[in-house]
């Protein structure tokens, strides 16, 4: 298990390297193995862990040197988060509100009750924003399905969020991923991605657990 820990650390630490290689290596079969990582990411709520927003940057940054065709490439991982988030929400759909019962073997509780508090403070746009944010985007379109989210609603959001967060994070890879001083620290990149990308949540628990604290004491 920690092999594996290390290995996933490697793989998201180092992205760009590995994508070099499999671009090299496997030619346009490099598209599905991306498409393929992406949908199983936005898709299976058992895989929060995987590298969406450091992948797509990474890739953006592997297109501007000519590895792949960047509308291609927005294109195709548009198709793979959008269909990935259909099958999540229709996951969720089939399970239903049993999922909250208890801590399953890959799907904890606590992450789908902080899903839900994000989700009943922004409603639909949750699906957009969540996007942005891992683990919560891989829980979003599982628990708009549990909940009372019709499909007609929710594949607007869906559309627009899958779009937006596909194409920010290439066309920023592409123009920005290839410039000296992020090429030269293109790990640190990575990581500061990350950061900022798991800020939200852990802001909104620590508010969210200080004003029970709060409230408390008033009572």
């Amino acid at each position: 298990m920690l092999e594996i820990i290390k290995e996933l650390i490697d793989l998201i630490l180092h992205i760009d390297k590995h994508l070099l290689a499999f671009c090299t290596d496997y030619g346009n079969l490099t598209y599905l193995i991306l498409f393929a990582i992406i949908f199983v990411e936005t898709g299976f709520v058992v895989m929060p862990f995987l590298p969406g927003d450091s992948l797509l940057f990474a890739a953006g940054a592997m297109a501007a040197t000519g590895c792949f065709d960047p509308l291609l490439l927005i294109g195709l991982l548009f198709v793979a988060a959008f269909l990935g988030d259909t099958v999540n929400y229709h996951i969720g759909k089939f399970i239903g509100v049993k999922a909250f019962s208890r801590d399953y073997r890959f799907i904890k509780k606590k992450h789908l009750l902080t899903t839900q508090a994000f989700y009943e403070k922004h409603g639909g746009k949750t699906i957009i924003i969540a996007r942005f944010i891992p683990i919560v985007r891989t829980f979003a379109p599982f628990v708009a399905g549990i909940g009372t989210m019709s499909y007609r609603h929710f594949i607007s959001y869906n559309l627009i969020g899958g779009f937006l967060w596909v194409a920010s994070f290439i066309v920023l890879g592409y123009f920005f991923g290839n410039l000296p001083v992020v090429k030269s620290n293109f790990t640190l990149v990575i990581f500061a991605i990350i950061i900022l990308s798991i800020m939200p949540p852990i802001i909104e628990f620590l508010k969210h657990r200080f004003g029970k604290k709060a409230e408390s004491k008033k009572s």
